[in-house]
């Protein structure tokens, strides 16, 4: 099976230090879709993912709203039915199962075939 171009750029990623700008964060809603960010979103400034934007990052393991972040990408949320795959970032020494970034990420995720790559 032949990777995607989104899943290509985020493997670059893995096991890196990354900054992290959040410009959706805990308890902001939807621009568009008005559903509420459980977590802190964002996106790695000047990396260019296939759709056009931003590389997408969600920032996990801090419950409080953020508006720049560093951490480690620990996983990638990969999009089997859409080429727009997401970084997962937490802070430095935090650990998480693919579990528990599924139920983090399920506010948003629930509407793609998203499954966790390390």
């Amino acid at each position: 099976m032949e990777e995607t171009k989104s899943l290509q750029l985020a493997r670059e990623y893995l096991g890196k230090e990354v900054e992290v700008v959040i410009d959706r964060p805990l308890g902001s809603r939807h621009p568009k879709h008005g559903f509420v960010y459980e977590v802190n979103y964002g996106f790695i400034e000047g990396v260019q993912a296939p759709d056009g934007e931003d590389l997408d990052v969600y920032y996990l393991g801090i419950n409080e709203p953020m508006q720049l972040a560093k951490g480690m990408c620990i996983a990638i949320a990969h999009r089997n039915n859409d080429d727009d795959d997401k970084l997962i970032v937490v802070p430095r020494g935090v650990e998480m199962t693919d579990v528990q970034i599924i139920s983090a990420i399920h506010f948003q995720e629930q509407w793609f075939e998203t499954e966790i790559m390390r």
